[in-house]
């Protein structure tokens, strides 16, 4: 979302992060509606991620933005964290469940016949990478500052390469991920973090991991 000053990028996020609210209860319904009007408590305040040079990006990645360039957009003036409410937790925690519970988990081999291939699940299916870019739409739609929620790129517990959403906090960098539907810090995961996109130029940083996978082809 583009913004003209702090007042109207505050006012738009409110505003957003209320309608997101009001579509995800309209598609959950029952008991789990009802849960989503008791504002979730804030995670504790936590230590980020430190990011290093420049990498290399994943080529499905520069593929996608190819397809998708306002996806990879960023504005320079947008917040470089989110600062947290518990509306806006609250938000971020029930669009990460609702994505995991919505996209019917394929590999890239078996869905496209290729071994990935990034983009935003428009046909109800997806991996890794597709869940989390449809989680990142979303939330920028509600208003979030899409400079604050960054790809990332790790090693999973199998030792495969694994795409997560960064969500870059003032209570440190919390992690969306489609093989939970708890929102949690980084250091939590159990994963090796590889690099993500940076958040000052259409390009990748390095955050410490040996060795990048060449694709994060995994469900």
């Amino acid at each position: 979302m583009r913004t003209t000053g702090t007042g109207h990028f505050k006012s738009g996020l409110q505003l957003g992060m209320l309608a997101l609210l009001a579509l995800c209860v309209g598609f959950i319904g029952g008991a789990e509606a009802q849960t989503t009007t008791q504002m979730a408590a804030l995670p504790a305040t936590t230590v980020g991620l430190t990011p290093g040079a420049a990498a290399k990006p994943i080529l499905a990645w520069t593929e996608f933005c190819q397809s998708y360039p306002a996806e990879c957009a960023f504005d320079r003036d947008e917040p470089a964290r989110i600062a947290l409410t518990p509306a806006i937790w609250s938000s971020i925690v029930l669009v990460n469940r609702r994505v995991n519970r919505t996209i019917e988990p394929i590999t890239d081999q078996d869905h496209w016949g290729r071994p990935d291939r990034w983009d935003l699940a428009e046909d109800g299916a997806g991996d890794c990478e597709d869940f989390q870019l449809l989680k990142r739409r979303m939330l920028a739609a509600a208003g979030l500052p899409r400079r604050a929620m960054r790809m990332t790129v790790v090693i999973d517990e199998k030792g495969e390469g694994h795409a997560v959403l960064t969500l870059i906090t003032d209570r440190g960098d919390y992690i969306l991920d489609n093989k939970t539907n708890a929102v949690m810090p980084w250091h939590e995961t159990g994963y090796v973090f590889i690099k993500r996109e940076g958040q000052d130029a259409l390009a990748w940083v390095s955050l410490g991991g040996a060795s990048s996978p060449v694709t994060t082809a995994n469900r």
